[in-house]
């Protein structure tokens, strides 16, 4: 007599991750932004080929090493995002969604859902993104922020647009609500790093257009001088 299937339990990192979410929800969720916001920074400067910075000899090695791996002050700021905005936010906003939507089945709420998640949520986070990313790269007023806010929000929202229902039909359909979280967290730690990439590559190219554009200058006076 053959014995029923065995079905693949959770692994027991995922079930302690799942217990420690149930049990400190944002403090969880908060460590996990954190770290993935380090680690976008991060992987997203040695991805794009982003020119290692000038190290000091007398710098002990530890540190040089963390700083030849791009591990500076900007990946800890992101960190200090995810950590401090971004899960907070994150956690409030979901959390009212799945509470607004609980125990509601059919095509319409599920609809409704997708709705709300982007003409609600996304606007709030992306706007919350964009300033925390001024921040970080030197803006000093409200204007600078407002006009990071303003350039880049239609471009970023119609990357939320796209991926967000997906994500979200993904989640309805296939996984429980408890797993969720880490499902969504792993989606924004993989586009996150996608768009830190090309963003960084973009600014790379742009450098070096600019430096070829001196050069070509400089040796146009120095044809006309001579």
């Amino acid at each position: 007599m053959s014995s029923a299937p065995v079905k693949n339990s959770p692994h027991p990192l995922l079930l302690k991750y799942l217990a420690q979410l149930s049990a400190h929800p944002l403090r969880t969720k908060a460590i996990t932004t954190g770290t993935f916001s380090f680690l976008q920074e991060v992987l997203g400067s040695n991805l794009a080929g982003v020119p290692r910075p000038k190290v000091s000899s007398d710098v002990p090695f530890p540190f040089a090493l963390l700083s030849r791996a791009h591990v500076d002050l900007r990946a800890v700021k992101m960190a200090i995002y995810g950590f401090f905005v971004s899960a907070p936010l994150n956690h409030v906003l979901v959390g009212q969604l799945q509470k607004a939507f609980a125990g509601k089945e059919g095509l319409k709420y599920k609809i409704a859902q997708l709705l709300a998640n982007n003409l609600l949520v996304s606007p709030i986070t992306v706007s919350a993104y964009l300033a925390s990313m001024a921040i970080i790269n030197g803006a000093k007023s409200v204007d600078e922020i407002i006009k990071t806010i303003k350039a880049g929000f239609f471009s970023v929202i119609r990357v939320s647009w796209t991926v967000s229902p997906i994500a979200m039909v993904v989640a309805q359909k296939y996984l429980p609500v408890e797993l969720w979280v880490p499902f969504f967290n792993a989606v924004q730690f993989v586009l996150g790093t996608y768009f830190n990439t090309r963003v960084k590559q973009m600014r790379l190219a742009a450098a070096r257009r600019a430096e070829k554009e001196k050069a070509k200058n400089v040796d146009k006076k120095d044809d006309s001088s001579s």
